[in-house]
This record gives structure tokens, C-alpha cells and sequence, in this order.
């Protein structure tokens, strides 16, 4: 017998006794909590989610599509990369006014390669401003969730306000959940028994977060 085959017999016997007429669980679990807290504006909800992301540390850049270029350029500049990821699917004018080496995010990359990687910039699924929290999902914007780990500075896009919600109630009916997704509060940060605050360990150590207002370019 595999362990998979003795697993499933457990759970097999655990439910044996259990009445057939038992309400299932989707209908149990009360799902009256509250979705959003209050009502805010557009421009209310974008301030509140620039709120919550500074008080996570995150650095929180306001710009639009014709100047987003060479606002990442000039973050990039301010930092040095020598390398920068660069996800499949990123607008490729993001990044026309960059000079880094651009490194693609490919299957066969290793740790050690990626680790030579300074920045990487990226697209988002959608932004909490309730919570201050950007999600990602791994679209060809966002590449695999590893070239947002490794490197120590992550340029995240969000697009205003398509992509901002105000719960995650909201977020989660707009969120695939067969799809690999990141929640990031924050820069990575952790903090040992006596509290003492640590970032990096587990992911970037510097969050920057641009929110780019307006219709793109080409568009009316």
C-alpha cells in the first residue's frame, strides 16, 4: 500500500461516522462579513492604499504613462544595477529610457545567476488598499515568483485605478486561485524573539511601488 493509499483510508475512516445530511462547507461558513470598510472615492482609495504602503516602508512613487520611463530610469540610476530583471511581458517602453543590462527570466536560470541580479521591475495583478498589499500572479508581467524574491530591489507598476481595490474580498473575486500568487506588504522584513526588525532575508529589502495614473500610451 502507497502512503498516498494509507492517507486517503484515514481520512476515509475519520469520515465514516459522519452524517450524509451534514451541511457542506460552503453553505456552513457564514460569508456575511463586511467587504469593504466605508465608502471611498477613487482618489480616496488610491491615497489610502500610498498610505498603507508607506506604513509598510515600501517607497511610493505617483507618476503617469508618458513620464514612467524615465521615472524608472532615474530609480534604477539612484541605485546602480549592473543587471535588472526583466519579466517576458513587460511593456517594453518601461524600460526604454533604462540603461541596466536587462537579464531575462528564463526556466534554466540559477540561484547563482540570479543572485548577481540587483533590481527587477514588474507589472502587478492587483493592489489592497486597505491593507497596503500588492499581489501577483505570475503573468508575463510579473515573471515567476523567484525574480521578485531573490533580488534586493523590486520596482513594482501598479496602473490606477483599474488595478487598486480596497479589501481583499475585493481582490480575491478578482484573483485566480489555481495561479501562483505573491502577496507583498511591505519590503521584506522579519523579526527574531526580542522583535529586533530584519530586511532582506527573504526577499527584496527595498520596495518601491510607482502608481501610474492616466490612459496608456497610444490610447485617447
Amino acid at each position: 500500500m502507497s502512503s498516498r493509499d494509507r492517507i486517503l483510508g484515514r481520512v476515509r475512516r475519520a469520515l465514516a461516522d459522519v452524517p450524509s445530511d451534514d451541511v457542506p462547507y460552503e453553505q456552513a461558513v457564514a460569508r456575511d462579513y463586511v467587504r469593504a470598510h466605508g465608502e471611498r472615492s477613487v482618489e480616496e482609495t488610491v491615497d489610502l492604499l500610498a498610505e498603507n504602503l508607506a506604513d509598510y516602508r515600501a517607497i511610493v512613487h505617483r507618476t503617469d504613462p508618458e513620464e514612467l520611463p524615465y521615472l524608472i530610469m532615474r530609480l534604477l540610476a539612484q541605485r546602480g544595477p549592473q543587471y535588472v530583471l526583466v519579466p517576458p511581458g513587460l511593456p517594453p517602453e518601461w524600460m526604454s529610457a533604462a540603461d541596466p543590462t536587462r537579464v531575462h527570466d528564463r526556466a534554466m536560470s540559477t540561484p547563482h545567476e540570479l543572485d548577481r541580479v540587483e533590481s527587477v521591475v514588474t507589472g502587478c495583478a492587483i493592489a489592497v488598499a486597505e491593507t497596503g498589499t500588492i499581489v501577483l500572479d505570475g503573468s508575463p508581467d510579473q515573471g515567476r515568483r523567484r525574480i521578485t524574491l531573490v533580488p534586493d530591489h523590486h520596482i513594482c507598476v501598479v496602473r490606477v485605478p483599474e488595478q487598486v481595490v480596497s479589501s481583499v474580498p475585493q481582490a480575491l473575486e478578482r484573483l485566480d486561485p489555481a495561479r501562483p500568487l505573491t502577496w507583498i506588504s511591505g519590503p521584506s522584513a522579519t523579526s527574531d524573539i526580542e522583535l529586533d526588525r530584519v530586511e532582506g532575508v527573504h526577499g527584496p529589502r527595498t520596495l518601491e511601488v510607482v502608481l501610474v495614473s492616466g490612459p496608456p500610451e497610444g490610447r485617447g
